[in-house]
């Protein structure tokens, strides 16, 4: 797949099949779309174009509220490759770009670089100035340009849709299982490991602390999870938390990982994805260390027994 993040780098393509949208969580929903963009073009012997932006509209255009993100621009750009996707122009989103009105836009970017001979855009996106350039806009204009339009319907699961929003609702809640559903892909990010107070050895769990690479990560509410870290292309299974270790009177918020084969002393420094299968409990003080390490046995025993069902579902 091309990737290019400036639009005057992008040469003119003489036909393509293409789509636009922010697609934050590519989840099943974006990934229709995205889809019928590459078996169309595959059909008509055409260039499969996605324009997505980054960062985030919403990050830029919201004043500095915290806009938690699903996946950054590396993930995307990762999984729009693995769908065959050939073209991926990045658009940098500030505000001054925002300003752009959308027959600008369409005439100079859409048109002008990439010739569409059909545009396939998901029944709720909007783009330009005011988000003025939605799916009547796209039809108007399209005797215009000469490209076929397609919007394609709502996506879901029985009367749910697929949403961004409700995705990052149910990562919030701990529902990280539903969510890894509805995205098509299991919910993690990429971490670098870095030193903690070393409290996991000292209960015979030793585990390593990790921090999101990506400051507007979202994360899962606090709790233990049964999760999985990759290492080169092994897959290493085990128990997260993410809290303020309540029992030991602490308060900083931390993320750590104990992998069930022992396995922490050489990550120090390295990048991992973590992944967050499901949530097992919520975090608890207990009255005692000794306490504490009963719970850890019970779910240590508990995710042993759900290893298999996620190793099934990797292969």
């Amino acid at each position: 797949m091309d990737v290019y993040r400036r639009i005057k780098d992008v040469p003119i393509i003489e036909e393509t099949v293409l789509t636009i949208g922010s697609f934050d969580g590519l989840h099943r929903g974006h990934q229709e779309v995205v889809r019928r963009v590459v078996t169309t073009a595959k059909a008509v012997y055409a260039t499969s174009v996605v324009v997505t932006f980054h960062p985030h509209p919403k990050t830029v255009l919201m004043d500095g509220e915290d806009f938690e993100l699903l996946m950054n621009i590396d993930k995307k750009l990762e999984l729009l490759e693995i769908m065959g996707v050939d073209v991926t122009l990045v658009v940098p989103f500030d505000k001054e770009f925002a300003a752009t009105p959308a027959p600008e836009f369409l005439e100079t970017v859409l048109v002008g670089k990439f010739n569409p001979s059909r545009i396939i855009v998901g029944y709720d996106h909007r783009f330009g100035h005011e988000r003025k350039g939605d799916g009547k806009f796209l039809s108007l204009e399209s005797d215009n340009y000469g490209y076929a339009l397609e919007v394609v319907s709502s996506v879901g699961d029985q009367d749910v849709i697929y949403s961004s929003s409700r995705l990052r609702k149910l990562i919030k809640e701990g529902h990280v299982r539903r969510a890894s559903y509805d995205l098509g892909w299991v919910y993690g990010f990429d971490a670098t490991v870095v030193h903690g107070s070393g409290r996991g050895h000292d209960l015979d769990y030793p585990t390593a602390n990790f921090v999101p690479k990506f400051d507007q990560q979202l994360l899962p509410c606090p709790g233990v999870y049964l999760a999985r870290g990759t290492f080169g292309h092994e897959w290493l299974y085990g128990m997260a938390n993410l809290g303020t270790r309540p029992t030991f009177g602490e308060k900083d918020f931390v993320m750590e990982i104990h992998l069930f084969n022992g396995q922490v002393e050489d990550l120090y420094d390295q990048t991992i994805e973590v992944q967050f299968l499901e949530r097992i409990r919520d975090e608890k003080k207990f009255s005692s260390a000794e306490k504490l390490v009963e719970q850890l046995h019970k779910d240590k025993a508990y995710c042993l027994e759900r290893i298999d069902i996620y190793k099934q579902e990797n292969r």
